[in-house]
């Protein structure tokens, strides 16, 4: 895969790694053609698993380069980092506030963002779609971050990335078509809106790899913009969603393990 990729410029690269990562996610959303039903404690592992590789992913493929970066331009090592990763999670936190959504297995009293009529299943997959904008940016950026040919930034690194962010895909996938299924929606619109939700991967992946290659002293801010996105969203929505119905435990493993697998992939690729 990296050497497929080797020879396309960054922004190629990049969308083609966040089309990897949309197709994962419509794979998850298959599983309404397959099955009736998931049983909901395997979700919320899923859930939890997703949410392990977006810690680990944010702290080995975004700020630990983001530290070098900076470090290696003579800025004070932490500084940079910091204030990207705080906007990172600020930008995410404004959205937030803005999109009408609603989290997977909440009543939709509990919708978030402005007040509108939008049927459920829109608020759903919004929710998703939100989770999605920062790891389409934070592929991206790490396509471009590999291009300007820093040491701590590998074109490895950005693949491991894509694989990492795919994988946790495929759960995301699954937990909004079979919602959706479950209320009564068909297969193929069940399918429809869960893959849906991940096509904000490639435009954000596409803007994340030309904004680095166009300004290359915010690379620090941009990898760490991206990672406290990353953040925002497991804090504020993954995590809690894996332990709505009570599967704590089985949640928690599931971050454990996804957490290994980003950090092995990182490491041994990158």
């Amino acid at each position: 895969m990296v050497d497929a990729l080797a020879n396309l410029s960054p922004v190629h690269q990049a969308f083609l790694a966040t089309l990897f990562t949309w197709g994962v996610t419509a794979l998850g959303a298959t599983s309404v053609f397959l099955v009736k039903g998931l049983n909901q404690k395997l979700l919320d592992w899923m859930l939890g698993f997703a949410g392990g590789v977006m810690i680990a992913a944010s702290f080995w493929s975004l700020l630990s380069p983001a530290i070098e970066m900076a470090q290696a331009q003579g800025a004070i090592p932490w500084l940079p980092p910091a204030v990207g990763f705080l906007l990172g999670g600020l930008c995410l936190r404004g959205i937030d506030l803005i999109l009408p959504h609603l989290h997977i297995g909440a009543p939709i009293q509990e919708s978030e963002g402005i007040k509108t009529t939008w049927q459920r299943s829109i608020l759903l997959v919004l929710a998703i779609t939100l989770h999605n904008i920062p790891e389409g940016l934070a592929v991206g950026v790490a396509f471009g971050a590999a291009a300007i040919g820093l040491e701590s930034a590998s074109l490895a690194g950005a693949v491991s990335l894509a694989i990492g962010i795919g994988l946790q895909n495929f759960p995301e996938g699954v937990a909004v078509a079979m919602p959706l299924r479950r209320e009564g929606m068909s297969r193929l619109k069940s399918f429809w809106y869960g893959q849906l939700s991940a096509l904000v991967e490639p435009v954000a992946g596409v803007i994340g790899a030309a904004a680095v290659l166009v300004a290359r002293p915010l690379l620090p801010y941009a990898l760490s913009f991206a990672a406290g996105a990353m953040i925002f969203v497991v804090v504020e929505e993954v995590i809690p969603e894996s332990h709505r119905e009570g599967n704590t435990d089985l949640a928690t493993m599931g971050v454990l393990l996804g957490f290994t697998v980003m950090m092995v992939l990182d490491v041994a690729l990158g």
